[in-house]
């Protein structure tokens, strides 16, 4: 007998949605690392209701709006929070305590026994949503001047 050969959709076959993915990943961490991933999942989706979850990068949940916001990974001894544009973002509660060396990415680590400001960690995520617009913005511009001047000859 030899190796069975994968359908080439098998990508495509999970019946789970995002959401669905990230709540069965947290309901398999029967460890603190899945109590605290929750409570970090509800603060980032009560930070701005237009936020959508993804899952990525074979078992990552991402979280969205006009970009990437951050996205959550359990450990074996923390769980870590990173922001894709962490480097442009205030921080005056000091939340960010990994990658601070960085031109891009900041992260949060969480250890057991940690507690994380839900205040200071809604108002991250807030930023991190209007550094994306601001992105995007500015990239519309940057294409509406390009076609500018593109017609005029």
């Amino acid at each position: 007998m030899g190796l069975k050969k994968r359908d080439e959709n098998w990508r495509h076959k999970d019946p789970m949605n995002p959401s669905e993915r990230i709540d069965h990943l947290i309901a398999g961490l029967t460890d603190w690392r899945g109590k605290t991933l929750a409570s970090i999942r509800k603060s980032i989706l009560e930070a701005d209701r237009e936020i959508i979850e993804e899952w990525k990068w074979m078992g990552s949940p991402v979280w969205s709006r006009d970009g990437i916001i951050a996205v959550g990974n359990a450990h074996k001894d923390k769980v870590k929070l990173t922001f894709s544009h962490g480097a442009s973002l205030p921080d005056p509660d000091k939340l960010f305590n990994a990658g601070l060396g960085g031109n891009a990415w900041r992260a949060i680590d969480l250890f057991e026994g940690d507690k994380i400001n839900d205040r200071a960690l809604k108002n991250l995520v807030r930023a991190a949503v209007d550094y994306n617009q601001i992105k995007l913005k500015r990239k519309a511009l940057a294409g509406t001047r390009a076609k500018v001047h593109k017609t005029k000859k």
